[in-house]
């Protein structure tokens, strides 16, 4: 098959006219900034353009071309402005105020505090489930929270919380007009407007040309969901300019001559391994730690990275605020099967439930099955439906594949670890934790607060259900003729930055 029919085969015959115009798509004319074709990972019927919904990659993408968030991270995980322009804080960490900067949605009305204050109804309305940062957010005593003027916003919190800057800078968070309702007909204040959608194949956007931050340089901007080989042969091929989350195995094809360059930012995410811990084995700590002691880290960053990546030590966040540093943990096959027998888990038959969702799981869950089995340990692999995966593992499998982009390290705890996260796929459940996690969360002296997060993520490495064993280099596949693509961790200001960049 033709990398040209492969890739039209996955997108959907909607995208034809642009991949097959010869001159057409990803041309400048003179004056004018052509259209950038990018390709991400998709998940089918389940993608959408309702902002506070979307969690895959290829929905982010298309929310941050039509949308903005008040706040932005930076590539170190920092919080920066975004249409909040400055914000501060009261001395306990109670009353946040943010000044907006004057910034107008596609059609024409121009934001202010209402808008600040409709988009937190919306993601904390109590009738909705699918908010992804409801929880997160869930702090803000919104009744108490008000106006200050049309550029002004006081947040009111239930509790102290020196991260409030870091939460609103979370998936899910884009500003929308107190005047939305439609998800289908988005209206934002981003650097392209809506043109059209269809799930799992294809968006389009046009420039704004009153975007707050400066018009983009290029005039459209098609987003289209591929698999894997589909975008491979496709940025060969010169039909998409942007091919998103590329595996090593593609990056090693790449030569000086070819007219694709990979843009790597590295070590920016993790890849591990999620063990229950309310359910036998890994209710024992023991049979836990015996799984992070039979890992193979080394190998596993060799052959399912191909070597792009850096070991991982079972705690979130390698090289963020607030990381701790503690000696690596090594393999000790010996003392991984003394605390199996010591458990009772050696002579039982455990399954790894992984899903093809993401390029490595599957590799690295067979790999990792045979590590297990130099002390004993029997570990069968299953597979389940991509498009559910994230979901299911939230209540099936015993052991589950793991990935996540960059985010600061107390928004992965309290999206993922805390008792009542919504995305607590260990099932770790711990009050004392929880109270932990919250005394560090309201300390507002810097030292003192790191400390408390050094602590806690200590306790998790020893404790909980984590195996984190790799940090893995992101890798996109950019045409040559494309300039302007940063090497950003996603999740961050400038990842899928389509309105900074320039074709030939």
């Amino acid at each position: 098959m033709s990398s040209r029919r492969g890739f039209l085969g996955y997108a959907g015959a909607a995208t034809a006219p642009v991949l097959l115009g010869a001159c057409g798509g990803g041309t400048s004319s003179p004056g004018k900034g052509g259209t950038v074709r990018a390709a991400f990972p998709g998940f089918g019927a389940k993608e959408t353009m309702d902002p506070h919904v979307g969690r895959q990659f290829v929905d982010q993408a298309r929310h941050k071309a039509v949308f903005d968030k008040l706040i932005e991270l930076d590539s170190q995980l920092k919080p920066v402005p975004g249409l909040a322009r400055r914000w501060e804080s009261s001395d306990d960490l109670t009353v946040w105020r943010l000044h907006l900067r004057s910034a107008r949605f596609h059609d024409g009305h121009q934001l202010d505090a209402e808008d600040v204050l409709f988009t937190l109804a919306r993601i904390l309305d109590p009738k909705s489930a699918e908010r992804l940062a409801k929880s997160s957010l869930s702090l803000i005593d919104l009744k108490h929270s008000r106006a200050l003027g049309k550029r002004g916003v006081e947040l009111r919190l239930k509790r102290p919380n020196a991260e409030l800057p870091s939460l609103l800078a979370f998936t899910g968070t884009f500003v929308v007009s107190r005047r939305y309702r439609d998800p289908e007909k988005p209206v934002g204040t981003g650097p392209f407007r809506f043109g059209s959608f269809s799930p799992g194949r294809q968006f389009t956007g046009s420039r704004f040309d009153d975007y707050w931050a400066g018009p983009a340089h290029i005039d459209e901007l098609s987003i289209l969901s591929a698999e894997s080989e589909a975008r491979s042969n496709a940025v060969r091929a010169g039909e998409i300019e942007y091919a998103h989350e590329m595996s090593p195995a593609f990056a090693r094809t790449v030569g000086k001559g070819s007219a694709v360059r990979i843009v790597a930012a590295p070590a920016c995410g993790v890849e591990g391994i999620l063990l229950k811990t309310d359910r036998p084995p890994f209710d024992d700590p023991d049979a836990a730690m015996a799984m992070k002691l039979l890992a193979d880290r080394g190998r596993l960053v060799e052959v399912v990275l191909g070597g792009r990546g850096t070991v991982g030590n079972d705690m979130y966040g390698k090289g963020f605020v607030y990381y701790p540093e503690l000696p690596q943990r090594e393999r000790d096959v010996a003392e991984a099967r003394r605390l199996l027998r010591r458990s009772g888990a050696l002579n039982e038959k455990l399954t790894f439930y992984t899903s093809t969702a993401t390029d490595t799981f599957v590799q690295a869950a067979h790999l990792f099955a045979h590590q297990a089995s130099e002390a004993g340990l029997r570990i069968d692999v299953t597979t389940g439906p991509a498009e559910s995966y994230f979901t299911d593992i939230l209540h099936t499998g015993t052991i589950t594949s793991h990935r996540s982009g960059a985010m600061p390290i107390p928004t992965y705890i309290s999206e993922r670890l805390l008792s009542d996260a919504p995305q607590n796929a260990t099932a770790w459940q711990h009050e004392d934790f929880d109270a932990d996690f919250r005394e560090a969360q309201s300390t507002k002296e810097t030292g003192k607060r790191a400390r408390r997060y050094s602590a806690v993520q200590r306790t998790l490495r020893d404790e909980g259900g984590l195996l984190l064993w790799g940090h893995p280099d992101w890798l996109n596949a950019v045409s040559r003729r494309l300039h302007g693509v940063r090497a950003a961790p996603p999740n961050t200001r400038d990842w899928a930055r389509f309105d900074t960049v320039r074709l030939d």
